[in-house]
């Protein structure tokens, strides 16, 4: 049987709609031919989550989102996703819905709860659940770190400005001044310590030489130390302590009387006769120089003294 023209064409066409139904369905993640189970749950919020995306158990594909939609009361957003039929979880199990990665969207993640004599079925509303993603975990801990900085940057302007207010034209030639005077006194004290190496470079030899000299001064203090610790000092104590004690006791002889030297000291008579005969001493003296020629006798021919006193003269 010959087909004419019209007939080919025509179910070149009809085969054309057929692979184009199911490659669009194919692409919404459906099948004409699937006995997929299909649910839904309701979100807050769904941005990021497409038509199409998986929905997973366990890291493992089990489904796809076939639409997104409001709900009846325009409150919530409806996700249905169809689910193999080979599932045996209960209805009680939650849909959460996650970030897939940073570019990769968001995916829907089945938490199973296993019932026995409870098994989902086509039309069941599972509980919604949202985990956060990277980027709301971050954008959590940023914000307080957000309101900080704002913080920081609100007291550092009010700094600046109170800085500002102080740092008048006068403050800033004083700061300058105080910042020269800073940097000459550096250059002093390393000038000065320039100095003091030179001058220590030089005279290092006299150094040298005057701790030597003060190592043997204190060598021979160390020695002069051992030579009195090995003195007799006791000795020489108790010696000076019996000479004390002597010098006491002459000291009282002499003050009660008892002895020559005492009396000598103490005898009021003999002291005034000792100064008599000092002063009759003195007139004596005081006329031999006056009067030589009437106790000294001196003749070159022998001639005799004259034996008369002067009062007979």
């Amino acid at each position: 049987m010959k087909l004419s023209r019209e007939v080919k064409t025509a179910l070149l066409i009809i085969g054309c709609i057929v692979i184009f139904i199911f490659g669009f369905n194919y692409l919404k993640g459906t099948s004409l031919l699937d006995d997929s189970i299909v649910v839904s749950s309701n979100y807050n919020d769904v941005e990021g989550l497409v038509i199409g995306a998986n929905v997973t158990i366990n890291g493992m594909n089990v489904g796809k989102v076939r639409s997104i939609d409001f709900n009846e009361n325009y409150d919530k957003i409806n996700v249905t996703f169809s689910l193999r039929s080979d599932l045996r979880f209960s209805n009680k199990s939650k849909a959460q819905l996650y970030e897939a990665g940073l570019i990769g969207g968001k995916a829907i993640a089945i938490i199973p709860v296993y019932e026995e004599g409870n098994t989902i079925k086509s039309g069941a509303v599972l509980p919604s659940e949202v985990k956060p993603g990277l980027t709301e975990l971050v954008n959590q801990q940023i914000a307080p770190l957000q309101d900080k900085i704002e913080g920081l940057l609100t007291s550092a302007d009010s700094l600046f400005a109170g800085v500002s207010n102080v740092m008048n034209y006068q403050t800033q030639n004083n700061l300058k001044l105080a910042l020269e005077g800073f940097s000459n006194s550096v250059n002093t004290i390393a000038d000065l310590t320039e100095n003091m190496n030179r001058l220590i470079l030089q005279n290092e030899k006299s150094f040298k030489g005057t701790m030597s000299n003060l190592e043997a001064t204190t060598a021979h203090l160390n020695q002069l130390t051992d030579s009195l610790n090995q003195m007799p000092l006791g000795a020489v104590v108790r010696q000076f302590e019996q000479t004390a004690i002597d010098l006491n006791t002459l000291l009282e002889n002499l003050n009660s009387g008892e002895g020559s030297a005492a009396k000598l000291l103490n005898d009021q008579a003999l002291y005034q006769s000792l100064l008599d005969s000092s002063e009759a001493l003195e007139a004596l003296l005081s006329d031999l120089k006056a009067n030589p020629k009437n106790y000294v006798h001196f003749s070159l021919f022998g001639r005799k003294a004259n034996t008369t006193s002067p009062k007979e003269e």
